[in-house]
């Protein structure tokens, strides 16, 4: 079978599980897998049922898709996701975006935890991502084209929505919740950056950087949809404190923010 038939088995098989017809995706990282329990009328999905789906392997990630009701929007949320650090190929990272695309969203909210960059940051700051760099020279669209899909070359100047941009500053100013801006750098992973890197970083541009969400936007660019990226600074990257990292810090400090987190996102979703 392949890859385009694989991606029309998966969504027969999930349109046979609902009737709802979900507009917006919603992707939710490390630790904030919370925000899926708000959704109203769930029609939960485990990965493992789904054909062809991979599975998670990460702490914090259910691996489940739930699809329902979330500020008066349908949604489709994915409790977890895949990373290339995880083994995966990127066409396997990707292939769950594939499929909710392929059920109908037109916009996707993509979150992640990421370390701070920027010294300004602390942990605990969500912060909207205004652009990417591909640090990784991996790229999901690499090999033959899904013409059916997208096109072969993709501009990737407007990958970011700016509406959605505005939209989530202005909601963060009403609800008083402060909100960083900047730009989010992929690495591999699953090492967290070295002090050295994390300068290399700085010096380059980057406000955060993670192990995730850039493949994400990049196949939802391909296919025309309006992506608005939310990282949560869940620590310090190395060499800003001098102090060593883990992931249990990583999910300790997405739980602190969860309420502040799920406030935003649900008030976004309200005025979309």
């Amino acid at each position: 079978m392949n890859y385009m038939d694989k991606i029309k088995e998966s969504i027969r098989y999930i349109k046979e599980k609902t009737k709802m017809k979900p507009s917006i995706g919603l992707i939710l990282g490390s630790g904030l897998g919370s925000l899926g329990e708000r959704i109203k009328n769930p029609t939960i999905i485990e990965y493992k049922d789904i054909p062809n789906f991979p599975i998670s392997t990460v702490k914090g990630h259910k691996g489940q898709l739930i699809i329902g009701q979330l500020g008066d929007k349908d949604v489709i949320a994915m409790q977890g996701r895949f990373h290339y650090y995880e083994g995966y190929p990127l066409d396997e990272v990707v292939f769950p975006i594939r499929v909710i695309i392929g059920l109908g969203i037109k916009n996707l909210i993509v979150t992640n935890a990421a370390g701070g960059v920027d010294e300004s940051f602390k942990p605990g700051d969500l912060m909207i991502i205004n652009d990417h760099i591909n640090f990784t020279g991996q790229n999901p669209l690499r090999g033959k084209n899904l013409e059916e899909l997208g096109p072969r070359f993709v501009d990737m100047t407007l990958s970011y929505d700016k509406a959605l941009i505005a939209l989530a500053k202005n909601i963060g100013g009403k609800l008083n919740i402060s909100l960083k801006e900047g730009v989010y750098m992929w690495f591999t992973g699953p090492t967290y950056e070295t002090p050295a890197e994390v300068k290399l970083a700085r010096t380059l541009g980057a406000s955060a950087v993670g192990m995730s969400t850039v493949p994400e936007v990049i196949v939802a660019t391909h296919q025309g949809i309006k992506v608005l990226g939310i990282s949560c600074i869940t620590n310090m990257a190395a060499g800003v404190l001098d102090k060593p990292l883990n992931h249990e810090e990583v999910i300790e400090t997405s739980l602190m923010v969860k309420d502040k987190f799920e406030k935003l996102v649900i008030e976004i979703l309200a005025n979309m």
